[in-house]
């Protein structure tokens, strides 16, 4: 059975069963309410007929008196312990009342009987009787009408009951018509996905906020992400082909030269050895360098908090002085702290000065300023610069300023590019300003606090 099919039948049965219960429930509460009044009525009856009985007294015979305050439609008894007393008096159309056995109570009683198909209001009272004894003043008075009234309440609420299914069962079928839509939108934009290889998204109804809007919303996001790492993958794939085929051309020939002379010129060796080394390692952190850009941000394992800028640069510096032997100098104006992830800025920071490492032989600085919202580092080298006209490609995948120089220097065209994409993690900000022959200055912009934008 299909879930527009199951949402269908259950939501109509359920509704059909509350609107039963409701009935139900209303026919018993208005049924106990007419016979409970029925039987005070005949309670206040009974009660006045015994006290009138009694002020009667010897004056008028006890049949008469029962004669005159007999119900219209029941019947009127005075009742001995031993079953003694007058003729029970009933009325014309009560006959059948007349043969239930009699039955004698100590203490004031009353409840519904039944005598054939009629049911009675019973009310038994208790009276001291002109000559000592204690009789019963016994009261039966038809409840006929109230009885007819409730069988008129339940063919008017049998009636509704069905009158009332009708639009119970169009509004399941739009219910579920309307909870089915966008999974079905949802099902047919997968098939076209799947035969067309497009990533197509759901039409949505921006201006209504249910949860079937925001499962449209989470399921475009879905096909988004799976775009976005196709996208990735691809240019993955065509990154890795296009840039490791130099290492592997020169692996290669390395290894066709010691595989042809090396036997007969063991000075090719070391050379051919060396080479191979290099282009291994250059080829093992392009690899990792490739892996980490195919990621995307949410595979990351961000952990932000508040970081020391000043304890960071400072840690950064020394780092980096033990590694490189480059001294590194760090000026802060004032307390700098930043909201970011410390391991992913401090990647961030070596990736900086290692490309001002590289690119320039004097010292270089870091410096630490509060602006507003912000947290500012500035990276600055006094090394070769970059021409202007290079600026706005700086940051591209794969692209180098000087070609010949950056290979030389083992650089891949990667170390920027992903430098940039750890800046949009973090949510930083990068720009750089350099000037040809003069330096480099690389600024890191951070939020100062969580919530603030930087």
């Amino acid at each position: 059975m299909k879930l527009r099919s199951k949402i269908y039948l259950y939501s109509s049965v359920l509704f059909a069963v509350l609107l039963v219960i409701m009935n139900l429930v209303i026919y018993f509460m208005f049924s106990r309410m007419s016979i409970d009044n029925q039987l005070d009525q005949a309670d206040a009856e009974t009660v006045k007929t015994a006290a009138d009985l009694r002020r009667a007294g010897s004056a008028i015979s006890a049949p008469e008196l029962l004669r005159a305050y007999v119900p219209i439609e029941g019947m009127l008894r005075l009742l001995g312990p031993d079953g003694s007393g007058p003729a029970p008096v009933t009325s014309a159309a009560e006959g059948d009342i007349s043969r239930l056995k009699p039955e004698y109570y100590k203490d004031k009683h009353s409840g519904v009987i039944k005598a054939g198909e009629r049911s009675y209001a019973f009310v038994t009272v208790p009276v001291i009787w002109i000559d000592g004894s204690v009789m019963n003043v016994q009261m039966f008075k038809s409840l006929e009408s109230t009885m007819s009234t409730l069988q008129v309440l339940r063919l008017v609420l049998a009636g509704v009951t069905i009158f009332a299914m009708l639009p119970l069962l169009l509004s399941s079928r739009v219910l579920s018509g309307l909870i089915m839509r966008p999974i079905v939108q949802m099902t047919a934009t997968m098939r076209e996905i799947k035969h067309s290889g497009k990533f197509n998204r759901l039409k949505l109804d921006d201006t209504s906020k249910d949860e079937l809007v925001e499962m449209g919303h989470t399921f475009n996001e879905m096909i988004a992400l799976l775009e976005s790492n196709a996208v990735k993958q691809e240019k993955f794939v065509s990154d890795a082909s296009h840039e490791l085929r130099t290492p592997l051309t020169v692996i290669e020939s390395y290894a066709s030269l010691l595989k042809r002379r090396g036997l007969d010129h063991p000075e090719l060796f070391n050379e051919s050895v060396e080479a191979i080394h290099s282009e291994a390692i250059r080829m093992k952190e392009l690899t990792e360098q490739l892996l980490l850009l195919a990621k995307h941000h949410e595979e990351w394992n961000l952990s932000m908090g508040m970081v020391d800028l000043e304890q960071l640069a400072l840690s950064s510096a020394k780092a980096f002085k033990n590694a490189y032997g480059r001294e590194v100098a760090v000026t802060v104006k004032g307390r700098v702290h930043g909201y970011s992830d410390d391991a992913k800025l401090r990647q961030l920071l070596f990736i900086f000065l290692d490309n001002a490492r590289k690119y320039s032989d004097q010292e270089i600085n870091i410096a630490l300023e509060s602006s507003g919202p912000e947290s500012i580092i500035r990276i600055t080298d006094r090394g070769i610069g970059i021409p202007e006209a290079e600026l706005p490609r700086i940051f591209d995948r794969f692209y180098r300023v000087d070609e010949a120089r950056s290979r030389q220097d083992g650089g891949a065209g990667l170390g920027l590019s992903l430098a940039a994409e750890i800046a949009g993690a973090i949510g930083a900000k990068l720009s750089m300003e350099s000037t040809q022959g003069v330096g480099t200055s690389v600024v890191i912009r951070v939020a100062a606090m969580k919530g603030e934008q930087s």
